[in-house]
């Protein structure tokens, strides 16, 4: 049986400051993202849609929450200062089955573990996703952050590109690496083909038309 197909979801981009994060993006893309909730492992969002079926989220450390035993996800604890695009999330409708596929072609995409979070109108969102790495082992996972976590949203959940202020939308995606043939090549057992370049050090970099132009994240 064929794997489900998968399609970029959304990107995560990591911030020591929510509120600073959005104030800026308000300033700079003309659209002000929307609070999306806490996560009930130290953190907190603001989302902004990118089309149809995919969003930013910006996360980052949530001061009302206490430090979370086993750490913030995407290293957080480790650079507080950081601002950076992190990694992203490839929806599919079949976690397992997609994670099955990959595992057959060589890439172990990781344990699946459940999500929730409260949006500040009280609706719960839940989804189903893999944990690129366990906590305890850090950041980054295989393939440097350069590989999606899949995600798999809970029936009836609504999808937060349908939730979040639009008026942007995303135009590329693309990675560099010491060694892109390696991330190519997991790429590939997931489906997925984005342009990987060499480049000195892994990195994420996502063009995005905003109402006052084309915004480069890194």
């Amino acid at each position: 049986m064929p794997a489900p197909s998968i399609r970029t979801d959304h990107l995560v981009y990591a911030v020591p400051d929510l509120a600073a994060a959005v104030e800026r993006i308000a300033a700079e893309w003309g659209v002000r993202p929307a609070i999306g909730g806490q996560h009930p492992y130290g953190t907190h969002n603001a989302l902004l849609a990118l089309g149809p079926h995919t969003y930013l989220e910006i996360i980052a450390p949530d001061p009302a929450q206490p430090d979370p035993p086993l750490g913030r996800a995407f290293g957080m604890d480790d650079h507080p200062s950081q601002t950076q695009l992190v990694t992203w999330a490839a929806a599919t409708v079949d976690l397992d089955a997609t994670r099955a596929a990959a595992l057959a072609q060589g890439y172990d995409a990781g344990d699946v573990m459940e999500g929730s979070r409260l949006r500040p109108d009280g609706v719960k969102i839940a989804w189903r996703s893999t944990r690129l790495v366990p906590v305890e082992r850090g950041w980054p996972p295989p393939g440097d952050g350069l590989l999606p976590f899949l995600i798999e949203w809970g029936a009836g959940t609504p999808h937060p590109s349908t939730t979040s202020p639009g008026g942007c939308t995303l135009v590329s995606l693309r990675a560099e690496h010491p060694n892109p043939a390696a991330i190519r090549q997991m790429l590939a057992a997931l489906g997925l083909d984005i342009a990987v370049n060499v480049g000195p050090a892994p990195a994420l970099f996502a063009v995005i038309e905003t109402p006052n132009g084309e915004k480069m994240l890194a």
